[in-house]
């Protein structure tokens, strides 16, 4: 409840970071944490964690927490994720200078990234180039999972992708049971 209070202090203090009207619910970051290939010891990226909901869906599937790079843009949220995750890498920093927020704190290529940011709020430019910044990063195979709250439309624009050919979209089925409804939206290298 307490996790509650503090995601929505933030998002009346700040709509456009925070993104959303409620944290992710269960079966959401359950469903986000299910598309992580938890074999191996690689680095997984989580982008905007927020109170951590996907965090924990994540630690439940078993992933190690010295595995997990969180970065969270509000120092608000950083802190309350050191204190609920130990063993977590929590870094504070821009998701959409992402290579500079790691640079020197992430080792080797990264498994996946999962992301909460609220892309859609942001220029469709900002969206390619996080997209493009996060593969540079992700070892092949690897995979970006993102989800939105729009039901129909994938946050990265795929018309855009699909002229460079550099990666392809997935859309899962709707998540009804999230409030509000939410759709996860996976990203891969095109082979």
């Amino acid at each position: 409840m307490v996790y509650n209070a503090r995601f929505i202090r933030s998002l009346i203090e700040n709509p456009r970071l925070v993104g959303a009207v409620s944290p992710s619910g269960p079966v959401l970051a359950k469903t986000m944490a299910s598309y992580v290939d938890i074999s191996g010891d690689a680095p997984i990226v989580e982008l905007g964690p927020g109170t951590g909901p996907v965090t924990q869906a994540l630690l439940d599937r078993g992933i190690a927490p010295e595995r997990l790079t969180l970065v969270e843009y509000e120092a608000k949220f950083c802190d309350l994720l050191r204190e609920r995750f130990p063993g977590v890498n929590v870094v504070q920093g821009d998701a959409y200078g992402l290579k500079k927020t790691l640079a020197g704190k992430i080792d080797g290529p990264v498994a996946s990234i999962v992301s909460s940011l609220p892309l859609l709020n942001q220029p469709e430019a900002d969206r390619l180039r996080l997209l493009d910044q996060a593969f540079e990063l992700i070892a092949p195979g690897g995979v970006f999972i993102q989800f939105t709250y729009s039901l129909w439309v994938s946050p990265m624009p795929l018309k855009r992708h699909a002229n460079r050919a550099a990666y392809t979209a997935e859309g899962l089925g709707p998540i009804w049971l999230n409030l509000p409804p939410a759709r996860v939206w996976l990203y891969k290298r095109a082979r």
